[in-house]
């Protein structure tokens, strides 16, 4: 009996549950102001941005002091920049959760969407809701993202075959540096090791037959007889 009515709550609760998320936007209360008053403003916005020419706003965006009203106008003038003609305003998407409630107004040009986004935030100092953020964007068709996604995935595995490439390549370079270092290392150890060839002294010529002439005067004085009969064959020195 108890695991039934366990069961019924549940699907009590979960019935509620699917109630709530399927309530009517229109309805819904967001944190003091309405469905209406939401779009007032963000149709209001829209409407002006397509009153004005492209010329007339970049000099209006001149002058503008707020930040986020200049984001607008450059978030407009940039992405409607090349789209054509202005064909009126589509559906009005709001979100609420946790204190912040986004409205996506989508406009229609030929062919293509653009959805202008106003992000409110509740301020609890001044107890109502404030614009806190507003985008321009295009409004892609599922092809066009899967295409998108498509080159974002090509691009990103590129960029990681590439860089393994290169690691790759610097890894392969070093086997050449090692080469390089024990070509160097073989030289020098080829010159400390080769052998010193023999120095001989060279005796001037001229300190030979100085000493030649002494020694020849010594002995033909000791012996009393003249320098001319003698011969020198070598001389050795120690």
């Amino acid at each position: 009996m108890k695991k039934k009515i366990s069961l019924l709550l549940c699907l009590i609760f979960t019935v509620l549950t699917m109630s709530a998320c399927g309530g009517d936007p229109k309805t819904e209360d967001y944190y003091g102001l309405t469905y209406s008053d939401l779009q007032e403003v963000a149709e209001i916005n829209v409407t002006q941005l397509t009153a004005y020419s492209p010329e007339e706003l970049q000099i209006a965006a001149a002058s503008i002091t707020d930040e986020l009203t200049l984001k607008l106008v450059q978030g407009w003038m940039t992405t409607t920049e090349s789209l054509g003609t202005y064909e009126g305003l589509d559906e009005l998407v709001v979100a609420k959760a946790n204190g912040t409630v986004t409205v996506d107004q989508y406009v229609n040009y030929p062919g293509r969407q653009v959805v202008v986004s106003f992000v409110w935030n509740y301020d609890y100092e001044l107890e109502q809701l404030v614009v806190t953020d507003v985008t321009v964007d295009l409004v892609y068709t599922l092809g066009e993202k899967m295409e998108k996604a498509a080159l974002n995935t090509l691009m990103g595995m590129g960029t990681v075959f590439a860089v393994l490439i290169l690691i790759s390549i610097i890894i392969y370079c070093f086997r050449f540096i090692g080469d390089i270092q024990n070509i160097g290392k073989k030289k020098k150890t080829e010159e400390t090791a080769a052998p010193q060839a023999p120095q001989v002294e060279e005796t001037p010529l001229t300190d030979d037959l100085e000493l030649i002439a002494v020694i020849s005067a010594a002995i033909a004085a000791s012996e009393g007889t003249s320098t001319d009969s003698f011969v020198v064959r070598s001389i050795h020195r120690r």
